[in-house]
């Protein structure tokens, strides 16, 4: 009985931990971007209001998101991609964060493609990868792994080409999945699981 309280209150204390994170490092960012700008606001435009800054903020990164979207926005972030590549030393730098950073629909990166991969048995693991092979004379993939609930957490493992199944899944949906702890599952995923066949899926390697 004794034993049975004290995991009731072990469980609820911290189920009140991880349901107070979010909210306190919500409200520190809210709180932090107001203090950034509303002196520059009162100042500059004379508006001091409390979280103007706030609304401000969240109107440009809609704003920005809009112009990425864009025709124009998707040529002008082409444009800066290729100047970037052609900076002395920054190029470097620059080529090493495309690698690993979450460029979804991109065509670089480990997070550009989602596959299946057969690790051992008849498990079938969610993974993001390049889709290139690691070198020549090889047809062995890196693959990352995602954790469940938090996918920037996971394995990195090179696997045979053949090991992989390509998807058409969006990295945004296998986000949500993980994150979802398994409550949400793409379609996808379901028809694999069932052994059928993907419907046209993006192949790993360009021209293939």
């Amino acid at each position: 009985m004794i034993a049975d309280a004290k995991n009731f209150a072990r469980n609820t204390f911290l189920a009140g931990v991880f349901a107070a994170i979010p909210l306190v490092v919500t409200v520190f960012v809210l709180w932090y971007v107001d203090h950034l700008t509303r002196d520059p606001l009162k100042e500059w435009v004379g508006l001091d209001v409390p979280f103007a800054g706030v609304a401000l903020a969240l109107v440009g990164i809609f704003a920005l998101g809009l112009l990425v979207r864009s025709l124009i926005g998707r040529y002008l972030l082409a444009a800066i991609d290729r100047l970037l590549l052609r900076v002395p030393v920054l190029a470097e730098l620059y080529k090493a964060w495309k690698q690993i950073s979450l460029t979804p629909g991109g065509s670089s990166g480990i997070y550009s493609k989602v596959v299946l991969v057969r690790l051992d048995g008849d498990a079938w693991h969610l993974a993001f990868t390049s889709g290139e092979p690691i070198g020549a004379g090889t047809d062995a993939v890196c693959v990352f792994v995602p954790t469940t609930p938090n996918p920037m957490v996971g394995r990195v493992l090179f696997v045979p080409l053949s090991r992989c199944r390509p998807t058409s899944l969006a990295v945004d949906e296998v986000f949500k999945f993980l994150l979802s702890g398994g409550n949400y599952v793409p379609e996808e995923v379901a028809v694999a699981t069932r052994g059928e066949a993907v419907a046209s899926p993006p192949p790993l390697v360009p021209g293939a």
